[in-house]
C-alpha cells in the first residue's frame, strides 16, 4: 500500500464520515449483519482467495488487530518499519466491511492486492466464503473467553458509531446471550470454528493463552505458517506486539479513524487488553445467571476457555 493510497483512504474516511450512522441489523441465513454488509452479502460471498491467502478469523474484540500484527511481523522478519507501512486494515483488509461510498469496500481493497494476503473477517464459519476451504486457504482462528469477550464488545460498540446502539449494560447481557449483536453468537461462532478445525487445517488459539505466554503462541502461528524465525527476531516481535506498544502505534490502534465514526473520547479501540476485566462489570447476579446460560450453551463442547490466569 502506497503513501498516497493510505491518504487517498483516510480522506475518503473523512469525506464521508458525516454521512456514516449507526446500520441496523439485518439476518443473513439467521445471522444478524450491519445493513450495508448484508445487502452486498452475494458479492462478499463469491469471493475467491488465492491458495496463498490466510484468513485471521475471530469473533468481534477476540483479538484481530494483535493477531494480524503478529503475522504481519512474521511474514516481515520482525521488521518493525515494513510493518508500519500503513494501517492494519489497509495491509489485512476486513473482508466483508462495506462502507457508504468513497470509502473502499474490503473486497475492492483486496482486488488492489496481489496474493499472498492476510484477510480479516468475523463471520462465522458457515458464512465464509467457500474459496477459502476449496483452495485450502491456512485459517487462524482466535477465541476470548466469553465474559471478557464482551465486555470489550460493549464498550467497542459504545464507541463505534457505525455498530447499533448497545444499550446499557445489564440489557447488552441479554443481547450476548441471544446472540443479538452483528456476526450473531458468540457461543456458535467459537463452536463452528472449533468443530471444524481439524477438518479445515484451522489453527485454534485462544487469547487467554497469548496473553499469559506470547512467545509460545508466537511460536506456533510461525510453524502453522511454515516460517522458521530466529529466536531474536521472535523476541522482537513479541515486544512489538505488546498491548502497550500496540496502543502506541498509529498504525495499529485506529486512531486515524475520524471522531464521528470511532469516537475513542467514549473508549479506546484498544482499551484495557486483560483477562478477568469481566469481573469489573458484573454483578454476582449477572455472573451466576450468566453462568448458568453459558453451561446449557455451551454443554455439547468442551473448549477450554479461561475467565483468569
Amino acid at each position: 500500500m502506497s503513501e498516497d493510497n493510505e491518504l487517498s483512504y483516510s480522506a475518503a474516511i473523512q469525506e464521508a464520515s458525516t454521512s456514516i450512522s449507526r446500520f441496523p441489523l439485518i439476518p443473513v441465513k439467521g445471522i444478524p449483519l450491519m445493513s450495508l454488509i448484508a445487502i452486498n452479502f452475494d458479492a462478499i460471498s463469491a469471493f475467491c482467495p488465492d491458495s496463498s491467502d490466510l484468513l485471521i478469523a475471530t469473533y468481534p474484540k477476540a483479538g484481530t488487530t494483535w493477531t494480524q500484527e503478529i503475522v504481519d511481523l512474521l511474514l516481515h522478519n520482525g521488521d518493525a518499519v515494513a510493518c508500519r507501512r500503513a494501517p492494519t486494515l489497509l495491509r489485512s483488509p476486513f473482508l466483508e466491511i462495506w462502507s457508504p461510498p468513497r470509502i473502499p469496500s474490503g473486497l475492492e481493497l483486496l482486488n488492489k492486492m496481489a496474493p499472498p494476503r492476510i484477510i480479516k473477517t468475523h463471520l462465522p464459519i458457515q458464512l465464509v466464503p467457500t474459496g477459502f476451504w476449496e483452495n485450502k486457504c491456512k485459517t487462524i482462528y482466535v477465541a476470548r473467553n466469553a465474559k471478557d469477550n464482551m465486555v470489550s464488545y460493549y464498550h467497542f460498540d459504545r464507541m463505534n458509531l457505525t455498530q447499533p446502539e448497545p444499550g446499557p449494560w445489564e440489557g447488552y447481557i441479554h443481547k450476548f446471550m441471544r446472540g443479538e449483536l452483528s456476526w450473531g453468537s458468540w457461543y456458535d461462532h467459537v463452536k463452528g470454528y472449533w468443530e471444524e478445525r481439524e477438518k479445515r487445517n484451522i489453527l485454534y488459539i485462544f487469547y487467554e493463552d497469548m496473553k499469559e505466554n506470547p512467545r509460545r503462541e508466537v511460536e506456533r502461528i510461525m510453524r502453522y505458517l511454515d516460517l522458521s524465525l530466529s529466536d531474536d527476531v521472535i523476541g522482537r516481535i513479541v515486544e512489538l506486539t505488546s498491548f502497550k506498544a500496540m496502543k502506541e502505534n498509529p498504525m495499529a490502534n485506529y486512531t486515524f479513524i475520524p471522531k464521528n465514526v470511532f469516537d475513542q473520547s467514549i473508549s479506546d479501540f484498544m482499551r484495557k487488553g486483560e483477562v478477568g476485566d469481566w469481573k469489573n462489570h458484573f454483578t454476582l447476579e449477572q455472573s451466576a445467571e450468566f453462568d448458568e446460560d453459558y453451561e446449557k450453551q455451551m454443554k455439547q463442547v468442551n473448549i477450554p476457555f479461561r475467565t483468569e490466569i
